[in-house]
């Protein structure tokens, strides 16, 4: 272990009770604590087993590389609590405020215990800078990656949610589309629907794409794409909602939608499906 390391060391032992007072102060005083968001003991244990952690790790001869196998305790300490604290709302500055914040009382103890020596000051000043400083980055990153999937999970939420497959009858299913239809959202709506026939044997789908903005060449690709899948399967698709925009728009583009039965609206759709399946709705005069 560098000599700077194990001054540092030294310092962190010597006064780990009191560090830990004050660095609580610190972050209580301070902006970097949410009102309510955490508990007073449940920051404690986190700073006194930070602490503990970090001295075991330096008095086991490791140097200050926090990405070494010795650190390993450390960061997960830090994963865990960056991404406690990236749910509860806290900004990569605010959780990285756990690490920063213990800057000013070590400093303030580095100082009073070596400041007859103005080498082995300046040694674990600059140990203890460049430490926390890495232990700090080190929490931003886990914050950044722990949100960024946590807004994947719900993009990939939203998608199932934006593609329901129901039942509007005894083996008539409908999917009501809305918005764009991309190769992402193709694949969730394949799947569902996929699914869904099995589940159910269903051997109509009706595939509504009245909340579909615009027709491009992709968006046509992207049905007939969702049309053979489910005829695989042993069910036939109907696609409704082709408004006048969206016909000359697919007459313009020279979208073949081969045999694919089309319907001006849902309703339309849903009559050809009663009737393939040996239906029928008639209109039913209440009683005088």
């Amino acid at each position: 272990m560098s000599d700077n390391g194990k001054g540092l060391s030294e310092v962190l032992s010597k006064h780990e009770a009191d560090l830990q007072a004050d660095w609580i102060k610190e972050q209580t005083a301070g902006s970097a604590r949410r009102t309510g968001a955490i508990k007073e003991v449940e920051l404690r244990d986190q700073c006194k087993e930070f602490l503990g952690l970090v001295i075991e790790a330096l008095q086991g001869g490791g140097d200050l590389d926090v990405r070494g196998p010795r650190w390993n305790p450390v960061r997960d300490l830090l994963a865990n609590l960056s991404r406690s604290r990236g749910l509860q709302g806290f900004t990569p500055s605010e959780t990285a405020s756990f690490v920063f914040s213990l800057k000013k009382p070590l400093f303030a103890r580095i100082r009073r215990d070596l400041s007859k020596d103005g080498e082995a000051m300046a040694e674990a000043t600059l140990a203890a800078t460049v430490l926390l400083d890495g232990l700090g980055l080190y929490t931003t990153e886990v914050h950044q990656k722990a949100r960024e999937e946590i807004i994947a999970r719900q993009q990939q939420e939203m998608l199932e949610l934006s593609t329901p497959v129901v039942t509007l009858w005894e083996g008539i299913l409908a999917l009501p589309m809305i918005g764009t239809l991309d190769s992402a959202r193709t694949q969730v709506v394949m799947e569902s629907l996929l699914q869904k026939i099995v589940d159910t044997a269903s051997s109509i789908a009706i595939i509504d794409i009245t909340g579909v903005p615009t027709v491009d060449t992709l968006t046509a690709q992207h049905l007939l794409k969702t049309v053979t899948a489910a005829r695989l399967m042993g069910a036939e698709c109907i696609i409704s909602g082709i408004r006048p925009q969206i016909a000359q728009t697919i007459v313009h583009l020279g979208v073949d939608l081969g045999d694919v039965t089309t319907k001006a609206s849902l309703a339309d759709a849903l009559a050809v499906a009663l009737e393939r399946t040996g239906r029928a709705v008639r209109r039913v005069r209440a009683g005088s």
